[in-house]
């Protein structure tokens, strides 16, 4: 599971997820990659399942790259205490991801392989997602 080494705060408020993505909303590393179109919390656990579906589709074959980390920690107070007593303690790890983050890319593998494995990982997310292609340049050749 991914979380952070070290964090300067343990607890974290829960902020807001206003607005779209202007950083990572293009493809940096890979040929397709998987985009979202609704603002969510993506888990750790989410992260890692979908990378497990990613990965075993393509027969570790190609290269996965994972383009968001959970960087937030996220409280929750125990069952069936009472109010008050102060902020719970951390549970799990998010990332916040808004509308146009392009959350995975894959390359090495052929265009339908790399589709499919990325349908399969959108199933493990809890938000709406599409698939995006690299630009192809005029000569046919990726840039």
């Amino acid at each position: 599971m991914l979380m952070p080494r070290r964090v300067k705060y343990r607890k974290h408020q829960r902020g807001r997820m206003r607005g779209t993505a202007h950083r990572g909303n293009t493809l940096q590393y890979g040929e397709f990659g998987l985009q979202t179109l609704e603002p969510a919390w993506i888990t750790s656990n989410q992260i890692e399942a979908a990378r497990v579906a990613m990965t075993r589709h393509m027969r570790r074959g190609g290269k996965v790259w994972i383009t968001i980390f959970p960087h937030k920690p996220v409280t929750k107070k125990p069952a069936e205490v009472r109010m008050g007593g102060g902020k719970g303690s951390p549970e799990y790890w998010v990332a916040v991801v808004k509308p146009g983050r392009v959350m995975f890319e894959v390359a090495g593998v052929p265009e339908d392989v790399a589709r499919e494995a990325l349908r399969l990982a959108a199933h493990k997310l809890p938000v709406k997602t599409k698939v995006v292609e690299r630009e192809r340049a005029a000569g046919g050749e990726a840039r």
